[in-house]
């Protein structure tokens, strides 16, 4: 080579690289000792490299997925919530509406309780002023007797005879009344 460098240095010109076969076999060489580095550098670097991308990719997208089930269930759970919600008003007015009529019940129950009571008091009451009215008018027969015998004292004092005694008697028994004496 040095005699060709040689001889076109002795022709005059010089160019700016020489396209010889050297350069080619030398440029063929660099270009292969490249993608074998290529190579090497892609098995060794790259692919890691891309394995680690791809794995933070799946799990970027396992993540997505996950938090639009989260998003999903959270709905579906904000949805049962309102419709219990919705259930527990109705449940309520439901509630009400039976202490409601368990209280008219009990109020009812009350009030009859008080009649009855009410109407034993009265009967109780009635009872109880018959059993007066028959004792005065056990008093009154008493009141009389004890007039009669005090009135026959003194009939029998002033010696009046049994016709007179009788006809008192019975004038006494007609202003008392003979229903009187037979009760």
């Amino acid at each position: 080579m040095e005699l060709y460098m040689l001889l076109n240095a002795q022709e005059g010109y010089t160019r700016l690289f020489d396209l010889d076969l050297q350069l080619l076999f030398d440029s063929g060489l660099t270009l292969l000792a490249v993608f074998v580095l290529f190579l090497i550098l892609s098995y060794n670097l790259f692919n890691p490299a891309r394995k680690l991308l791809e794995d933070r990719r799946n799990r970027i997208q396992n993540d997505i997925a996950v938090a639009q089930n989260d998003k999903d269930a959270a709905l579906k759970l904000k949805e049962e919530y309102e419709a219990k919600l919705r259930d527990v008003d109705v449940e309520v007015e439901q509630i009400m509406s039976d202490a409601r009529k368990r209280a008219l019940a009990n109020e009812n129950k009350i009030i009859s309780e008080a009649k009855k009571e009410a109407e034993a008091i009265i009967a109780r009451a009635q009872k109880e002023a018959q059993l007066e009215k028959q004792r005065v008018g056990e008093e009154v027969k008493q009141e009389m007797i004890n007039i009669a015998s005090l009135m026959a004292q003194k009939v029998v004092a002033g010696r009046i005879d049994t016709t007179i005694q009788k006809s008192l008697v019975e004038e006494t028994l007609k202003e008392i009344g003979n229903d009187t004496w037979q009760s």
